[in-house]
């Protein structure tokens, strides 16, 4: 058992809380991994708001890190040592059942159990408060914590070399945008893409887009900055609304609209769903990566559109990536010099700061913001 930090919720709506948490050692096929870092993903603030609530409380946070391992719970199916650098993926992979075994590693079974707090294989927990009282991990894996316990099939080993203050990113952020406009929009080049809404996840579709090809990227958000930051990223025009981002998309297809338009906004609301499909040409796609509260059902779309202009509307879960494949690939590229991460840090905060790394995400402050463990 070893003392450490973090961050956990305790009702909905809730605070960001910092406290003192008690870490099992690891178990068979489970390691312990001292973080590096953490991106400060929006789907967090989603649990702290109550958009989607955990299924337990204390729900300690925390889905997008990077660090060391520092102890093995004896031989593993992945081979990890004391030592190894590994990115901590925000969805496990089991790597046995259908979706895994279709490469459609995003959609594991697995994950049906990312916000239930136990381990999904025994309904045990690593995580306690000191008294004794279980504390739920969110997605297994917790990154607010200073140290965590997790499963192998949440790990994927990267090379030494690779920073961990940017590695921690491709294990949700850059990997769902990235993979938005590469896998789920099928962006391909010369396309004209739009982008609604430019946070830690937009501007990785940006660079997607960008990766793919595409002639036109359209990036739209209401935050001047965040305008100007996807055009650092491969964004060739910038629109502060979807009205004017449809008419820019028009002009560059002869009056279509946009061969694909993906929707990442901090967010969801059914009108953007609306918004998405009429900024799409005919057998266009709209992709939907962003997520809102559990009770948004109602959605207005023309149906009779839908049908004779053969548009798509495709959901995007962790941008229909695999992530023992997609993350070291992301990782190469980075490596190449072919996708930014550095830049996509627009600040890095202490643990005890993570509210005000919120605040100014919330401000429109942000790209993304990082909380900083150790060198």
């Amino acid at each position: 058992m070893v003392r450490t930090r973090g961050v956990v919720v305790r009702e909905v709506p809730g605070k960001f809380e910092v406290v003192d948490l008690d870490v099992e050692d690891p178990r068979p096929d489970e390691v312990q991994v001292e973080l590096v870092a953490s991106g400060m993903c929006h789907s967090d603030d989603h649990h702290v708001t109550g958009d989607i609530p955990p299924a337990m409380f204390p729900f300690a946070l925390g889905h997008e890190g990077a660090g060391i391992v520092t102890k093995v719970g004896g031989p593993n199916r992945k081979g990890l040592r004391e030592g190894d650098h590994v990115v901590l993926s925000a969805i496990p992979s089991c790597g046995n059942c259908r979706w895994c075994m279709t490469g459609r590693q995003n959609l594991c079974n697995l994950a049906a159990g990312i916000l239930a707090g136990p381990r999904w294989t025994d309904g045990t927990f690593r995580l306690h408060e000191p008294d004794g009282t279980p504390v739920g991990q969110h997605c297994g894996i917790s990154t607010f914590v200073e140290t965590t316990t997790v499963s192998v099939d949440s790990c994927v080993k990267i090379d030494d070399d690779i920073p961990l203050e940017v590695a921690c990113l491709v294990g949700c952020g850059v990997s769902t945008g990235w993979g938005s406009a590469v896998n789920a929009a099928g962006v391909r080049p010369g396309d004209t893409v739009v982008v609604m809404g430019i946070g830690g996840i937009g501007i990785n579709a940006v660079q997607g887009a960008r990766h793919c090809g595409a002639g036109q990227i359209i990036a739209v958000d209401p935050v001047e900055m965040k305008r100007e930051k996807a055009q650092e990223f491969g964004a060739t025009h910038a629109a502060s609304s979807m009205e004017e981002a449809t008419e820019l998309a028009k002009q560059f297809t002869d009056g279509q609209g946009a061969d694909a338009t993906i929707v990442t906004v901090g967010v969801m609301r059914p009108e953007y769903v609306t918004q998405g499909l009429a900024a799409t040409r005919k057998a266009g796609t709209c992709v939907v990566t962003a997520v809102g509260a559990v009770g948004e059902h109602a959605v207005q779309m023309n149906l009779h559109e839908l049908t004779l202009a053969q548009k798509s509307l495709v959901g995007a879960l962790f941008g229909a990536t695999q992530s023992t494949w997609d993350i070291p690939r992301l990782l190469q590229l980075y490596r190449a010099g072919a996708l930014k991460l550095d830049e996509l840090v627009t600040r890095t905060y202490s643990l005890d700061d993570i509210a005000q790394g919120y605040r100014d995400m919330h401000d429109g402050k942000n790209i993304r913001g990082v909380i900083r463990y150790r060198s």
